[in-house]
């Protein structure tokens, strides 16, 4: 049996798409068929309804020889009421090097919040991988609560404890629980 080799991997296309209409059924049916029809595989996503919107992103291996003809057809379904742009991801796939962790975020909702976790995390070269944020009735009383969660990943040369610090001196101020733990 032959290994497959470096330039088996040329033979396919990595895009990665960014997806927006207005929520309805068979949005994704429609993406999917076209990946399909294309002899593409649909490789990870993220998508969910926000603000009456379906939005996501999505990953899909495509032959290299099919993948023009593919972005087209997916870019013909805005014509259907769903914008599609795809990236070719070719040489953007590196891994970053560091410690994964997970900040959480909890607190009464207010402007600026997720502005101001995220500030302290670039300015320790944090890289965040996932984040999903949201707000619920707080159950006491008729306010907001805002939450969220990321997924990121601390550099070498940066300590959690150095990261947390500063998370636990801007959550004072911001009047949020913020935690930073490893996953």
């Amino acid at each position: 049996m032959e290994a497959i080799g470096h330039d088996t991997w040329r033979m396919f296309k990595n895009l990665v798409m960014t997806v927006l209409g207005a929520d309805r059924p068979g949005l994704v049916e429609m993406m999917a068929t076209q990946v399909a029809e294309h002899g593409g595989n649909w490789l990870e996503s993220r998508m969910c309804r926000l603000g009456g919107q379906f939005a996501g992103i999505v990953r899909v291996e495509v032959p290299a020889e099919r993948a023009a003809d593919l972005v087209k057809a997916l870019q013909a379904l805005e014509s259907r009421g769903l914008v599609v742009a795809p990236t070719d991801t070719a040489g953007l796939e590196q891994v970053p090097a560091g410690t994964p962790a997970v900040v959480e975020v909890v607190g009464q909702d207010r402007p600026g919040i997720l502005r101001q976790v995220s500030r302290v995390l670039a300015s320790h070269g944090v890289n965040v991988e996932d984040l999903a944020s949201g707000c619920e009735p707080a159950p006491m009383d008729a306010g907001m609560i805002f939450r969220a969660t990321a997924s990121v990943i601390v550099p070498p040369g940066v300590t959690l404890a150095a990261v947390r610090a500063d998370l636990e001196r801007i959550a004072a101020d911001l009047l949020v629980d913020v935690t930073l733990r490893a996953p």
